[in-house]
């Protein structure tokens, strides 16, 4: 699943950067990283949180 992620994600960011150097849309990255970064903080507490413990064994 890991590589088929990273390779939709490729796709979908140079298809993104295409359209801009073609003028069909407009994307300022600064822009939505000001607006956007607690997002980030979110989504890595959701990925700490939902990641297993591996330090718990079975029926312990």
């Amino acid at each position: 699943m890991k590589g088929n992620f990273i390779s939709i994600a490729l796709i979908v960011i140079g298809a993104i950067a295409l359209a801009v150097n073609l003028d069909l849309i407009e994307f300022d990255l600064v822009a939505l990283i000001r607006k956007w970064w607690p997002l980030a903080l979110i989504a890595l507490g959701l990925a700490l949180y939902m990641t297993p413990d591996g330090n718990r064994r079975g029926g312990k």
